[in-house]
């Protein structure tokens, strides 16, 4: 099975690089990473609303992880006569991820848009300029 798939992917990834188009330009040349546009230094710092993403994401992940084994479940359950009461704590579940979903969303989390790049890019800036005040503070006391 494990030489099928290897000979599968390898067959894919052949296949295309002998009939794909191959137009290369300046933006399909330039890295990519997350959203965030490659410039400047790699050892800038993130905005704090990109781990925000990064962890709303993983919520809703974990949310799913518990939705598939109660519904996997919740037929036996019903068979037993707990149905209402398992049904009613898996609505409130996601009553509250909801509630918090919708925080999220007014607060502006997932707003990517032009001015929130630039409050985004704002802030990384204000970061490095106070990490660059503190190595040159480090410096003099050296």
């Amino acid at each position: 099975m494990f030489i099928v798939a290897i000979g599968f992917a390898g067959g894919n990834i052949l296949l295309s690089q002998l009939v794909g188009q191959r137009k290369q330009t300046r933006t399909k040349l330039m890295p990519y990473e997350c959203g965030k546009d490659p410039v400047g230094s790699a050892r800038e710092r993130f905005s704090v609303k990109f781990y925000m993403i990064a962890m709303i994401f993983i919520l809703f992940d974990i949310e799913v992880i518990f939705l598939i084994p109660w519904a996997v479940v919740f037929k036996s359950l019903r068979d037993n006569g707990f149905s209402t009461l398992v049904y009613v704590e898996m609505m409130l579940f996601v009553a509250l991820l909801l509630v918090g979903y919708i925080y999220v969303w007014k607060k502006g989390a997932f707003d990517w848009g032009d001015r929130a790049r630039r409050e985004a890019e704002a802030e990384a800036r204000a970061l490095n300029d106070m990490q660059e005040r503190k190595r040159a503070l480090e410096k003099r006391a050296a």
